[in-house]
């Protein structure tokens, strides 16, 4: 693989994100205005039903672009059971079953995501085998190349070696968070070779930890919110914040993307309850 003669790092070969298939789930009366510590939040009241058409938004949107869905029902038990993202890290049809620090709501909800991704979706699954380790999917980033793991309240060191086993043709690198829920809470690859990042303190650190650690180059896309920053790329288009919620984002995106590959998908509910873009789905990519 080509070098870059002023950095020394590989780079990025491009390759696009061939997702063909996912899973969504529907939205449960029982999720209410809390973040998933359980808190109240206060900004302004949850509206379940704005949530819903919102997510079936994004749902129907996966579709338009030809991603083949499964589609959980709501499930009362567990009222972050739409949050599928966290439950498994899924790369060229590998499915490592992950182990998110989030109590034993999540932990039943995985054995659900292993039936499918090994029934249905065909994927060779991986379990995790130190009991000590906690991984959450979503601190795990894909760029396409390399793997970069958020340890967080919800992913421990441990569990950055059970995804370096389960993956060994990949490299990973563990970036310590302290202030935000995930990693990908404040980044996502918004291309092949483009990360998208927010502009907080906390950012900026888990930026400057990728750039020291990453075998690639990288470009960057430096957002003025963080939660903007959380995008899906999927088929040659970006899913992205709504101008209404974040106005000066939703501009870095029309200024840098063409308006024919960006299409705004509205999180303003999910996002009181600590949901982002990339936490509604488990993608699936084809291999290469």
């Amino acid at each position: 693989m080509e070098n870059n003669k002023s950095t020394g790092k590989q780079i990025h070969s491009n390759r696009p994100f061939l997702y063909t298939t996912g899973i969504v789930s529907r939205l449960p009366e029982s999720l209410t205005n809390k973040d998933r510590s359980g808190k109240p939040e206060d900004d302004g009241g949850f509206n379940l039903e704005l949530a819903r058409r919102q997510h079936e938004k994004f749902i129907m949107t996966l579709r338009k672009l030809k991603v083949d869905l499964s589609e959980l029902d709501a499930d009362e038990e567990r009222p972050f059971c739409c949050y599928l993202d966290h439950m498994a890290v899924v790369r060229d049809g590998v499915a490592l079953i992950a182990r998110p620090g989030g109590g034993t709501e999540e932990e039943a909800q995985v054995d659900e995501i292993r039936r499918i991704l090994r029934d249905d979706l065909r994927q060779k699954i991986y379990e995790i085998e130190d009991a000590d380790a906690t991984l959450d999917g979503g601190d795990v980033l894909f760029t396409g190349e390399e793997f970069f793991v958020g340890i967080s309240k919800r992913t421990n060191s441990q569990g950055a070696m059970a995804l370096a086993k389960a993956f060994p043709n990949y490299s990973v690198s563990s970036i310590k968070i302290t202030d935000q829920l995930h990693l990908k809470s404040m980044m996502s690859m918004a291309g092949p070779g483009i990360l998208a990042i927010g502009r907080s303190k906390e950012a900026k650190s888990a930026l400057q930890q990728i750039l020291q650690k990453s075998n690639f180059d990288y470009c960057t896309l430096t957002l003025p919110d963080d939660e903007a920053a959380n995008c899906v790329y999927v088929k040659g288009f970006l899913l992205h914040c709504t101008k209404q919620e974040y106005p000066e984002s939703y501009k870095v995106f029309e200024e840098k993307f063409p308006n024919d590959v960006r299409i705004p998908i509205p999180n303003s509910e999910l996002h009181k309850v600590d949901g982002g873009l990339t936490c509604r789905c488990i993608l699936v990519q084809k291999p290469f």
